[in-house]
């Protein structure tokens, strides 16, 4: 018992917490829970909590489904709801899934991310990361089924209404109470369409607030009567959700990706990492963007990307670098543009960082920014400038990545596989179906 589990049991006794939950994700990012009393905390923490893990999608075979969650006593906040009943005071922590052995479970998506972040560290790294999280909050048309957006505001609009900037006061105090440090929020592009960027973590540290931040908002939208959703793309008319995300590398107290000699302040390290990204990118798509609605953004979305380019200030560009504050060496970074609001994180940015600590470890080049408008450029343009297409369906990203062997050493065999077989299913499922746009054109041809 160290001195984190004793703040834990500490405070879960004064304050008068009533349920603890433990939380987890399967494979594909969805967030799991245990609820344990108060009295079993102690024991979980000396010896976890078991449970079945064959019944968790792609945990554990029906033979070894004998699966135990450790809860993680760093991650300790107690939940911003339900204060108007005391009895339902509850309190979450984030867990590992370990073998009955005690042995950390190689298929646990935060233990993928762990490795990828030790990984880091053997290489002198720390990383950092900061997304901006686009999310719609939208009202359900009775009888229809429809979905309809709560306002009809655009890019930095003030509302006149109080639905949107009410709800984004509410939900950026609710993850302040989390210890989630939010920087701004606004309206985006589309009608309904919200944004809050977080404060930068560690890669780990944000994995976890993502999984916190759907959950809060979700909660906060509820409580206020309408729904929020991440989906890449719920509306044909309007852009999708994206969850750009600029990340950094730091030796010690210095910024790896700073250079104040260069035209960009960019680093050759930086150089490597983002030359890392964009060569490897195809092989990752189905996991940065794992649904087959995400490709709907990244084709038909705005500021979406299509290619794997990179540009300075581009923000048609898959990796964009930032020019504000360039004499500032903290704040050198580059922005991925190409990841949605449904990406599991742990899986997404276990990926994403082995692309880039293997463009550093490799020395990659990286070729000349992408100056143009890219979604503006015809096929063959694109070609002519030397910019690969990005897979424009999770038919295509799925192809590329069962042949990566790449992704297989970073997810690991039972992982890559299970998330192969999942996907291809959901893939066979949307062909499936039978759509308005097939029976509007054929039904009386």
């Amino acid at each position: 018992m160290n001195s984190q589990h004793e703040f834990v049991l500490r405070t879960v006794e004064e304050r008068d917490i009533h349920f603890i939950r433990l939380w987890f994700t399967d494979i594909l990012g969805a967030l799991k829970s245990v609820v344990i009393s108060p009295s079993e905390l102690e024991s979980a923490f000396e010896e976890g909590v078991g449970f079945d893990g064959s019944s968790v999608e792609g945990l554990t075979r029906i033979s070894e489904s004998d699966t135990i969650a450790l809860p993680d006593p760093s991650t300790f906040q107690i939940l911003p709801f339900d204060k108007d009943d005391p009895q339902l005071q509850s309190a979450r922590m984030f867990c590992d899934i370990v073998q009955p052995d005690g042995q950390a479970s190689l298929v646990d998506p935060r233990q993928i991310l762990r490795r990828q972040v030790a990984e880091a560290a053997a290489d002198g790294f720390t990383v950092k990361a900061s997304p901006e999280i686009e999310f719609f909050l939208v009202k359900e048309i009775k009888d229809s089924g429809k979905l309809k957006p709560t306002d009809n505001g655009g890019y930095f609009d003030q509302a006149s209404q109080n639905t949107a900037p009410r709800f984004r006061s509410y939900a950026m105090l609710a993850l302040e109470e989390m210890g989630i440090a939010t920087e701004m929020s606004h309206h985006e592009t589309a009608p309904g369409q919200q944004e809050i960027d977080l404060r930068h973590a560690d890669l780990l540290t944000m994995a976890d607030h993502i999984m916190t931040f759907r959950f809060v908002i979700k909660r906060v939208a509820t409580e206020q009567g309408i729904r929020a959703t991440f989906m890449p793309k719920p509306f044909q008319e309007y852009s999708g959700n994206g969850m750009h995300t600029h990340l950094s590398l730091f030796e010690g107290e210095v910024n790896a990706f700073h250079d104040p000699d260069d035209e960009f302040a960019l680093s050759a390290t930086a150089k490597q990492f983002i030359a890392g990204i964009l060569e490897h990118s195809h092989e990752m798509s189905a996991v940065v963007n794992q649904w087959t609605n995400s490709y709907k953004r990244l084709i038909f979305g705005n500021e979406a990307p299509g290619s794997a380019t990179w540009g300075v200030s581009n923000r048609s560009a898959l990796v964009r670098v930032p020019t504000y504050r360039l004499s500032k060496p903290e704040s050198r970074r580059v922005e991925i543009r190409s990841v949605d609001a449904l990406m599991n994180p742990y899986l997404g940015y276990s990926a994403i960082l082995a692309a880039g600590l293997k463009g550093i470890r490799e020395g990659y080049e990286l070729g000349d920014p992408a100056e143009d408008d890219v979604q503006q450029l015809t096929r063959r343009e694109r070609r002519a400038m030397g910019y690969r297409d990005l897979p424009s369906s999770l038919d295509q990203a799925l192809r590329i990545f069962e042949r990566s062997e790449f992704m297989a050493e970073v997810l690991g065999e039972h992982v890559f596989e299970f998330f192969l077989r999942s996907k291809w299913d959901e893939w066979h499922q949307y062909q499936e179906q039978i759509t308005a746009v097939e029976l509007r054109n054929n039904l009386d041809f």
